[in-house]
C-alpha cells in the first residue's frame, strides 16, 4: 500500500492510523503487512463505507486538512467502492 510522501513520517510516528481508499476491490487484506520506511504497516481493520461517511474528523485522522483534500488523493482511479483501512506502524527494530 502506497502513501503520499507527506503522510509517511506522521504514519511512522504513529500520528496517523487509518486511510480512506476508493478502489474497485480491496487491494489489502486484514492482517496484511506492507513495507513503509524501515518498518511496515499492519492492517488491523478494513470495512467498506459510503462516500458521505467521510467526515472532516475522519479526513484529519487520515492526515488531511479536510474532506476535499482527502478526496483529491483517494479518488484518482476508476474505483467506486470506499474503504476505511485502519493500521498500526511497526518499526523495523
Amino acid at each position: 500500500m502506497q502513501f503520499t510522501k507527506r503522510l509517511r513520517e506522521p504514519i511512522m510516528r504513529g500520528e496517523i492510523d487509518c486511510t480512506v481508499r476508493i478502489w474497485r476491490r480491496p487491494h489489502v487484506k486484514l492482517g496484511g503487512k506492507y513495507r513503509l520506511g524501515p518498518g511496515h504497516i499492519e492492517v488491523t481493520a478494513m470495512r467498506q463505507i459510503e462516500l458521505q461517511d467521510i467526515t472532516p474528523a475522519l479526513a484529519r485522522r487520515s492526515g488531511f486538512e479536510g474532506v476535499v483534500d482527502l478526496l483529491k488523493i483517494a479518488k484518482h482511479g476508476a474505483g467506486e467502492n470506499v474503504y476505511l483501512i485502519e493500521f498500526r506502524y511497526l518499526s523495523g527494530d
